[in-house]
């Protein structure tokens, strides 16, 4: 194939990519979120469609369309739903959404499906739909399974100390920040204007949350914390390292390899 994203590819190298008996896909999640003026609406379904796109070259994936709305965004981590531009999916949607896509890829032939999450209040819901499609596929005879992973979570201490010289503030406060600028200023660098970028101090987050929200207590960027030292640099060690690592999470987990899928 000469893409690895299913939307490039015609129906007919389609079938015989899922005829084989290691047939993997990849599924993008992400929302659309705002993050500061200096991004777009789109950042977290952009990065975890090419994060997606970057492992399923290494292991021999397809890569399924972008699931580009998210759960709500909540203020201790995504600056709040009430944010103009923000546009969300309720809980149960979502978790509906999941269930069917994964269902549908199941039913097609694929036995690993994997969810590739960019959106940190998506992670339980699409826990719930990823279990109710493998559970119920499971029931009328279907070898079926599936793995649900946030990029994030595969950032080791080591890129983060890289990235991050002076310290490391913590991932409550990411968004918008560093980390999500710097893949965005390597991966889609059209997208980023520094000259907007907010330099402000992380926010103080309440551990707790309050109804209706309350827009004062997030910085007015709508950012956590400010962007500034942002590179592209910064952008290729996180790519780097988290390709690597999710790649070899999967791998390990289906027991997939190049060699296996004839894709070497």
């Amino acid at each position: 194939m000469q893409s690895v994203f299913l939307e490039d590819v015609d129906a007919d190298t389609y079938a015989a990519y899922v005829a084989q008996p290691h047939a993997t896909v990849i599924i993008p999640a992400g929302a659309t979120e705002q993050h500061g003026p200096h991004m777009p609406l789109g950042v977290d379904a952009m990065l975890s469609r090419a994060i997606a796109g970057a492992v399923a070259s290494k292991i021999g994936a397809l890569v399924a369309p972008t699931i580009s709305y998210g759960y709500k965004s909540q203020p201790r981590s995504g600056g709040g739903n009430h944010r103009v531009g923000t546009t969300s999916l309720s809980g149960s949607t979502l978790t509906g959404q999941i269930e069917d896509i994964a269902r549908s890829f199941i039913g097609q032939g694929f036995t690993r499906v994997v969810i590739l999450n960019g959106h940190f209040e998506n992670y339980q819901f699409i826990y719930e739909g990823l279990e109710m499609a493998v559970g119920r596929s499971r029931e009328i005879g279907l070898d079926a399974r599936a793995m649900l992973l946030s990029y994030w979570d595969f950032v080791d201490e080591e890129t983060l100390e890289r990235v991050f010289p002076d310290g490391f503030l913590g991932w409550d406060i990411e968004h918008g920040g560093v980390l999500e600028t710097s893949l965005m200023m390597l991966l889609h660098p059209e997208k980023v204007d520094m000259s907007r970028a907010v330099d402000h101090p992380p926010a103080q987050l309440k551990p707790y949350d309050i109804f209706p929200e309350d827009p004062a207590r997030t910085p007015a960027s709508g950012c956590l914390s400010s962007p500034t030292g942002a590179s592209a640099e910064r952008g290729q060690l996180l790519l780097d390292a988290v390709t690597r690592a999710v790649a070899r999470a999967v791998e390990a987990e289906y027991s997939l390899t190049l060699e296996v899928l004839g894709m070497k």
